[in-house]
């Protein structure tokens, strides 16, 4: 390996990167070059003739995963084939490919995603006889995750919702589907039932790696425990600081768990920061001394002071819309910068309606993150699944997806009968279909019988439709539509909102117009319906990337922010009752110090501006009301803030901010 001065590495840096056996713990401050330390790491170990094979590195998003494996292979110079970098669910899916069978899956399983889960839930409810709101289903749907990612118990949930769980589980079972929560709950229970299969992940993947530690659910703990308990090479890097997904089972409490169950560990603090200037670490530091929980630590920076945080109150959210977009043509002219230096980070989605017109009404490119995909809205998933079975009727996924779809009687005990029959014969579900309307022995009624005979006929019509040669397929799909009565569907599945119903039916229509659009484009290569399924696969896997395209201002909540940097941050709403959002204002003093933390990495996206909104006035859909300022900008020193309204502060001088910085850095303990 390169000298630490051919790295480029600060000590401590140098430090986690060359210690590779045995526990260890990196407390990595926001900006202090963490991924940088991972990929070495990586690098060191392999220079240390540890096999590709023998490591696993385990992040939470597809991103962070590939831009670690990226810097990995240009750091070595090779191509690390045998190197696995992975999400927790992607590891976990993997798990289940090879060892499912433990548990009775076969290969081809189909993950569900929350729609999917939904509809199924709803399914399962009918055929319990219960009656659920749409609403109050979401809610079970989560009771139901929170129980099964162990962060509730049974105790504390309605019969009802027992019940409802066991059905769903027996589906999902029954349908060769996992949900989320099983891809790290089903391997834990492969290790815990199969000690022979776990001793083969430990013997392969002897040193572990996981970062963002501070998001990790106690499960998801479990799941890493169970790897590394044997060979004890287990380097964890997060920030306390920096745990805002409680929401979804994070628990930064893991760090304490660790500490607990590898006492021989290690533990490396990275404080200094090579992202933001100054003033931007002063108030983080400042505000997130205020949180009793938390390992100590003091960012600090060889940067600049920089500019201090201007804070500006504007009349309503009309004008703050408006300041935030004059602030960015202004800085674009006066300091050449371009769109994608900003972002604008708000509490929550329901502050974006009136930047998102402004910046249109402004010409400003901006893009949403967090928004979900037009090919995974469920309606449109539905209709791309009847195209898939339609030009592959072994596809068992998608024809599981069209069987009741609208509804045909197809329940539980016919499920049971095609699992079976296509299981002694095997051949794919749809054609063991065929063989059970064909015996007189199907579980189910006359009318479900007439309906499946007509399903599989229209099928078969539409398979002949599809199969002929230069005749284009987007008049038959919208005749294909009102065949299956889809829109009456809707209507049925939205009980209360004809206007939802007609949204779903409109987006079904715009998949339609899309395939239109494709057949009759005199430059496309290939028109056919497989051709064109295959084009929709690319784009929804490469939704993510084009999200991530240059030359647009970036919208989004703060928890989608994790883990980026701009060089201008908007805050909008840092207003009481929105930062801290009044919800976990009332649930406790824990919640608090969350929304402090979700504060801190709001600031910390910053690298050489920010600015903070808070206004006079705002209108909900409810009310106009008159916000108090967030309690948190209390807890940030005035020298660091310049208000825009004409108050008589003046902006620090260095001497000053530097003043500050040391007494903060005294008040942490460093």
């Amino acid at each position: 390996m390169a000298s630490l001065q051919d790295l480029g590495l600060n000590p401590e840096q140098d430090d986690a990167v060359h210690t590779i056996e045995g526990p260890l713990l990196i407390i990595a401050g926001a900006g202090s070059g963490k991924t940088r330390v991972i990929t070495f790491r990586i690098a060191h170990m392999l220079e240390s003739h540890i096999p590709q094979s023998a490591i696993l590195a385990l992040t939470f998003t597809n991103k962070a995963a590939r831009e670690m494996e990226e810097r990995a292979k240009a750091i070595t110079g090779r191509k690390l084939t045998n190197l696995t970098v992975s999400t927790f669910h992607a590891f976990g899916v993997q798990i289940l490919r090879e060892n499912g069978e433990a548990l009775g899956y076969r290969p081809n399983f189909t993950i569900y995603d929350t729609d999917d889960c939904l509809t199924l839930l709803k399914e399962c409810a009918r055929e319990l006889g219960q009656s659920w709101e749409t609403q109050e289903l979401q809610e079970a749907a989560q009771q139901i995750s929170a129980v099964k990612s162990q962060r509730k118990g049974w105790s504390d949930e309605p019969a009802e919702v027992k019940k409802l769980y066991r059905e769903y589980a027996e589906h999902l079972m029954l349908y060769n589907a996992v949900d989320f929560d099983d891809l790290i709950t089903k391997p834990i229970e492969i290790f815990e039932n199969h000690p022979d299969i776990l001793a083969q992940y430990r013997e392969r993947y002897r040193y572990v790696m996981v970062d963002e530690f501070q998001d990790t659910s106690l499960t998801q703990f479990r799941f890493v425990k169970h790897l590394t308990e044997e060979h004890r090479n287990l380097c964890v890097v997060g920030d306390d600081d920096q745990s805002i997904y409680s929401w979804r089972g994070a628990n930064y409490e893991n760090i304490l768990l660790f500490e607990k169950t590898f006492p021989e560990r290690k533990e490396i603090k990275l404080e200094q920061n090579y992202r933001s200037t100054g003033a931007i670490l002063a108030a983080a530091n400042a505000l997130i001394l205020n949180n009793t929980n938390r390992k100590e630590k003091a960012l600090w920076t060889k940067a600049d002071e920089g500019n201090v945080i201007e804070l500006v109150h504007p009349e309503d959210e009309t004008k703050e819309a408006n300041f935030i977009a004059d602030t960015i043509k202004t800085l674009i002219f006066r300091e050449n910068r371009k769109y994608d230096d900003f972002g604008i980070l708000v509490r929550t989605n329901s502050l974006t309606k009136n930047i998102e017109m402004t910046l249109l009404a402004q010409n400003i490119p901006y893009k949403m993150s967090g928004g979900t995909s037009f090919f995974q809205r469920k309606e449109v998933k539905d209709v791309i699944a009847y195209l898939r079975v339609l030009t592959n009727p072994r596809d068992d996924v998608n024809f599981l997806r069209i069987l009741n779809t609208p509804r045909r009687g197809a329940g539980k005990g016919l499920m049971e009968v095609l699992n079976r029959v296509a299981s002694l014969k095997k051949e794919p579900l749809y054609d063991a279909l065929k063989d059970i309307l064909l015996s007189d022995q199907a579980p189910i009624t006359d009318q479900a019988r007439a309906d499946l005979m007509e399903f599989v006929e229209l099928i078969e019509e539409y398979r002949r439709k599809a199969r002929q040669p230069k005749v284009k397929f987007a008049p038959h799909l919208k005749q294909l539509l009102e065949d299956i009565q889809y829109w009456e569907f809707l209507l049925a599945d939205n009980p209360n909102s004809d206007k939802v119903a007609k949204w779903k039916y409109q987006n079904a229509e715009s998949l339609v117009k899309f395939l239109d659009d494709w057949e009759n484009d005199p430059e496309a290569p290939r028109t056919d319906l497989m051709s064109f399924l295959n084009r929709i696969q690319l784009i929804t896997r490469d939704d993510l990337n084009d999200k991530e395209e240059k030359g647009s201002v970036s919208l989004m909540t703060i928890h989608a922010s994790k883990g980026l940097e701009f060089n201008v941050v908007f805050l909008m709403g840092v207003e009481d009752k929105i930062l801290p959002h009044e919800r976990s204002v009332e649930e406790g003093p824990h919640m608090i110090e969350e929304e402090r933390r979700l504060f801190y990495v709001a600031i910390t996206r910053a690298r050489q501006k920010l600015y903070m909104t808070a206004c006079t006035t705002r209108r909900t859909m409810k009310e106009t009301f008159q916000p108090a300022p967030s309690p948190f900008l209390e807890e940030i020193p005035a020298l660091l803030l310049k208000v825009s309204d004409g108050s008589p502060q003046e902006e620090a001088t260095v001497d000053e901010l530097e003043s500050l910085m040391m007494n903060l850095k005294k008040a942490q303990g460093a």
